[in-house]
């Protein structure tokens, strides 16, 4: 059953930042805008994403249409969710705008591939809002995690937690995406701090719990490690232990309900959940219909992480009986207006 926990409210410290320079390259200060045409009672929102399979992704289109359900004043989500490169991704964009949708709300693949479409897109009057991994044109606003600091925090909390000694598996995302890219400059810098780390593995799981299942069994058959990073591929990388027949090593993951179930109730089992909201989609929507009603909206918006590490915040955060993968911090104040119960729920509207 669903319980909603104060701890919610502050896992995930949101803060609004003049602008993210990792993510989209540029030194310029924040913009803010404010719609200017009068726009009509009802919206149309279209979301493009190019990952299926993955809980996070899914959990993010839930929050998306759970914000547009709720504030009443969209007719429609149209929806072009499916595994695709990122020509595939660019025409799946070219379609929403040529059905007039009033925002996209995407999860772009590559960080300049996407500025000619989303140009394209703002110039017919459609507000486009980039979700978690950024883009580098300002025509988009942009809603994401702050990856740069997911990197670093959980590379830090490991390192220190081996003492600055040890062999580490480092289990990336997705080669090229730049929430990876930015994850790993975390990481680096952190790395540099501690000379006496080794990383004697370095995989790209592409943030698939199989794919990570695979490469966990293999790392732990065939090397000698103290700890392994991992990209919010953590739960599947845990259950590799007692199948390699091996102790268990402390493991950086993400705010999966999973991997803090195990961490909770797993003897010998240590390690640190760093989180990375799903709900960033829900934030997106919600920043979307705020300028299609005229407010005045940050262009840029960053959420910085939290290290979950103690007990008592890993059972504040704990719900049982929650999807596999899925994160319990699903409301972000003050931009959703949904409940966490609207999120499960994964209704748009006229659903």
């Amino acid at each position: 059953m669903w319980k909603k926990t104060k701890a919610l409210r502050f896992v995930v410290v949101l803060v609004v930042l003049a602008f993210i320079a990792a993510a989209c390259g540029s030194g310029e200060s924040a913009e803010t805008t404010t719609a200017s045409e009068e726009q009509d009672d009802t919206f149309t929102l279209g979301v493009s994403n190019n990952v299926v399979g993955n809980s996070w992704r899914e959990q993010m289109i839930c929050a998306i249409k759970a914000e547009a359900r709720v504030r009443g004043n969209v007719d429609q989500v149209v929806l072009l969710n499916r595994d695709t490169d990122t020509a595939g991704q660019i025409s799946d964009i070219t379609s929403l705008i040529s059905q007039g949708v009033d925002a996209i709300i995407l999860n772009p693949g590559d960080p300049e591939a996407f500025n000619a479409v989303i140009e394209e897109a703002v110039d017919q009057g459609i507000v486009v809002v980039v979700v978690d991994n950024g883009v580098t044109t300002d025509a988009a606003y942009l809603v994401s995690n702050d990856q740069t600091a997911y990197g670093e925090l959980g590379a830090r909390w490991l390192f220190e937690t081996l003492g600055g000694e040890g062999n580490v598996a480092y289990m990336r995302g997705i080669d090229g995406v730049g929430a990876d890219t930015d994850r790993d400059t975390g990481f680096q810098a952190a790395l540099a701090d501690y000379p006496g780390i080794t990383i004697v593995s370095e995989v790209f799981t592409d943030w698939s719990p199989t794919n990570g299942a695979q490469q966990a069994l293999e790392i732990l058959t065939t090397q000698e490690i103290d700890g392994i990073w991992t990209s919010g591929i953590d739960y599947s990388v845990v259950e590799q232990f007692p199948v390699a027949g091996i102790d268990y090593v402390p493991i950086v993951g993400a705010d999966n309900n999973a991997f803090i179930g195990q961490l909770l109730n797993t003897e010998g089992l240590t390690g640190v959940a760093i989180s990375n909201p799903p709900s960033v989609g829900g934030a997106g929507a919600a920043v979307a219909l705020d300028v299609l009603e005229g407010k005045t909206v940050s262009r840029q918006t960053l959420l910085t992480p939290a290290a979950i590490a103690d007990r008592s915040d890993l059972e504040e955060v704990y719900v049982e009986g929650l999807t596999e993968g899925w994160s319990s911090y699903m409301e972000i104040e003050p931009y959703t207006t949904y409940t966490s119960a609207d999120v499960i729920a994964c209704l748009g509207p006229g659903e």
